[in-house]
């Protein structure tokens, strides 16, 4: 336990920017028009809004103690998170994850992790207090956000628009008993007609927590964060706006991965410009700039490979980016969008090894140093031209359709000897990939709408699949070497949902429904598969000593579904049954593809009412048998956890949460947990997650 200080602090503070944020606005309070930057996708209007959509953002009432952004999808019915500890999390969506799915902040800004074991992935780079919502794309339903493969994920920054003319802000921390954890924030802003500034910065310290057996975790992180955004309304049509973060990193245990993170720095600046000229051809014109710099220090000094050998990598990663998007309206019923955008991603560094022992374990009188190119000074570059049309073939009917090209070139420039050796002709490759989506939407009525989309998604191979080189960097510990060759695998996505809203009389009050049923199949899918040319690098006599290498599949598919029903009752209850399933099939090895989730059905009871809420989540996992013994997964069983949340205002300002997590302090681990990798007392079975937690919170408006 730490000091009784640290502990009051905690106690007395959190939850930030996942207060409740009311959509009335006091009569005596003043508030000012600010140009709205196109952060976000989803606007809220049925008629512009792309096909098949998910919006969250009430927070306050579903999350609590997130420990980074990816904490955030644990709820969103079609999402499942990846976990190798506290820290280093990813979303899944309908088993697509990492570079398959389109992640970005604020409608195009983007951040790359320098790990190649995603010690430091997107999710770690922005804290969850600066999130105001999450916009989803199920699918390649869109061509204006980028190269998309199985869907687009846009985290939303806090805008200052909410906010009243002058000086306010927002103090808040919480505390949490399994892994005496706590976090803290404070956030400023000021707000004039002209211009607005945004300020905040927040601290995290989270220790090792114990399973439902009582087993300690090591999975302890120390992060701080801040960032600022300023933005300036030049005239009434037009705004410019900069954003700049930073974030920290220090002492981060990774169970599940073979390094622990001693230093994870990460800086993030964007500039955006919008123009808007209503009621003429040009509709609007927007333009972004972004630049993010990671640098990562890992090593295995408190692991037990460290008696043999000591392991230090110090790796970096660079994106740059960019968009230019102009709105057409040439007729009433027409909008085209078409622009450009780019993307720069180039990362370099190295592992300094000290051998200090022989293969039979004895000590050497001189201990050997080696140095191992981690990236190979290779980068990836993607310009891409997009037009994308909405027109309403009647006041209920709109069809969206949209094309995409994306010239991709990529280079290793100063690639190992044994990687040259393997691919002889190492020159720089480019790549020409067509994207097209084409929906409709159809609204009958004002609370019934039906959605039909297909979307053909194409990604070129990731860093890690071209130039990884003999590194452990999966769920298993085989070697992995990359392929520079590799075909760009192609999703083409077909799906219709539909979803509604009954108005009721008497004891319930409302009924809502909505589903979406997909199918995919792919080419050219890629995955790492054992290739017997290829000898072990590293610790030969060590098991498993195959190695796998990546490479294109020729056929695979996945189908599933999303199914939701909530019905409003006595004014201020509401229930809600949420069910998710995903089956994929790799034909050419007989088996499922890695990290498919299991079918996952969520019971949600609450209560509502202006200043107090409170929620019952009762989430049913099943067992996961359909898997991907290529990839070194295992059967999962199934498990049932409960979290009870309850909220309130006391007083104007002021607001109060506490939470148990795992109130029957269950025992488990969700198939996409990562195994533990050489730490001491652990054999290589799945992480288990948290036991019972209890966390408080508090947060004060000024």
């Amino acid at each position: 336990m730490r000091t009784f200080y640290g502990m009051l602090i905690c106690v007395l503070t959190y939850h930030v920017s996942f207060s409740q944020q009311k959509k009335v606005i006091d009569q005596d309070t003043t508030t000012t028009n600010i140009i709205q930057i196109d952060e976000v996708i989803i606007t809220g209007n049925k008629k512009i809004d792309p096909v098949l959509t998910i919006d969250v953002s009430d927070y306050s009432k579903k999350i609590v103690q997130p420990r980074n952004v990816a904490d955030l999808f644990n709820e969103v019915n079609g999402f499942s998170i990846i976990k190798r500890g506290n820290y280093a999390i990813d979303p899944s969506f309908r088993a697509s994850q990492y570079e398959q799915l389109n992640v970005q902040f604020d409608g195009g800004t983007k951040a790359m992790h320098a790990c190649p074991n995603r010690m430091d992935p997107v999710t770690t780079h922005v804290v969850p207090e600066e999130i105001e919502k999450i916009e989803i794309i199920k699918g390649p339903y869109s061509v204006r956000y980028g190269a998309t493969f199985g869907g687009i994920i846009n985290l939303v920054t806090q805008k200052p628009s909410l906010y009243k003319k002058g000086l306010s802000g927002t103090f808040g921390g919480g505390y949490e008993n399994n892994g005496d954890s706590f976090v803290s924030m404070l956030r400023l802003q000021q707000v004039t007609q002209k211009y607005d500034l945004t300020g905040n910065i927040g601290y995290r310290d989270f220790g090792n927590y114990e399973d439902g057996n009582g087993t300690e975790i090591p999975s302890s992180f120390r992060s701080t964060d801040y960032g600022m955004k300023i933005g300036y309304n030049i005239t009434n049509n037009q705004r410019l706006q900069l954003h700049w973060r930073q974030s920290f990193g220090r002492e981060v245990l990774h169970a599940g991965l073979p390094m622990d993170t001693d230093e994870d720095n990460s800086s993030i600046l964007s500039a955006d410009y919008k123009i808007t000229n209503d009621n003429k051809l040009v509709n609007s014109f927007n333009l972004k700039g972004y630049y993010s710099y990671v640098d990562h220090i890992m090593s295995n000094n408190h692991r037990p490979s460290f008696m043999m050998t000591e392991a230090v990598s110090t790796v970096e990663a660079t994106t740059i980016g960019g968009k230019a998007e102009l709105q057409l309206k040439p007729t009433e019923k027409l909008i085209l969008y078409t622009g450009i955008d780019a993307l720069h991603i180039a990362r370099d560094g190295g592992r300094n090894r000290l051998v200090k022992q022989n293969m039979m374990g004895m000590p050497l009188e001189n201990p050997v140093s080696f140095y191992d190119k981690v990236w190979q000074d290779s980068y990836i570059n993607d310009m891409g031209i997009f037009v994308e049309s909405k027109y309403s073939l009647n006041p209920k009917t709109i069809v969206t359709t949209g094309v995409r090209y994306d010239m991709v070139t990529s280079e290793i420039k100063d690639p190992e000897a044994d990687f040259q050796a393997l691919y002889p002709h190492l020159d720089k490759r480019t790549e020409h990939n067509v994207s097209a989506t084409a929906s409709v939407k159809y609204i009958p009525a004002p609370n019934f709408m039906l959605e039909v989309a297909y979307g053909r998604g194409v990604r070129s191979a990731n860093m890690i699949e071209r130039v990884i080189n003999h590194f452990t960097v999966g769920q298993d510990s085989y070697e992995y070497v990359g392929n520079p060759d590799l075909d760009a695998e192609v999703n083409n996505q077909f799906e219709i949902g539909f979803k509604g809203k009954e108005y009721l009389k008497g004891t319930f009050d409302n009924f809502s429904y909505g589903t979406s049923f997909y199918y995919s199949f792919y080419n050219n899918y890629i995955v790492p598969v054992i290739d017997e040319s290829l000898n072990k690098k590293y610790m030969p006599a060590a098991q498993p000593q195959e190695v796998k290498r990546f490479v294109n599949l020729d056929e695979a598919y996945k189908t599933g579904f999303e199914i939701f029903a909530e019905i409003g009752f006595l004014n201020n209850f509401h229930f809600k049954t949420e069910l998710m399933h995903v089956y994929a099939k790799n034909k050419d090895l007989n088996e499922s593809l890695p990290l498919v989730p299991p079918f996952v059905t969520r019971l949600k009871l609450g209560f509502e009412k202006e200043n107090i809420w409170a929620n019952i989540n009762y989430t049913i996992t099943s067992k996961q048998e359909n898997i991907a013994p290529s990839f070194g997964e295992i059967p999962t069983g199934g498990y049932e956890v409960m979290d009870v949340r309850l909220g309130l205002i006391p007083i104007k300002n002021l607001t109060v949460g506490i939470a148990a997590l795992n109130v029957f302090d269950r025992t488990y681990h969700n198939h996409l947990n990562f195994s533990f990798a050489n730490q001491s007392n652990f054999d290589r079975i799945p992480i288990n997650d948290p036991g019972r937690n209890l966390t408080a919170f508090v947060q004060y408006k000024f």
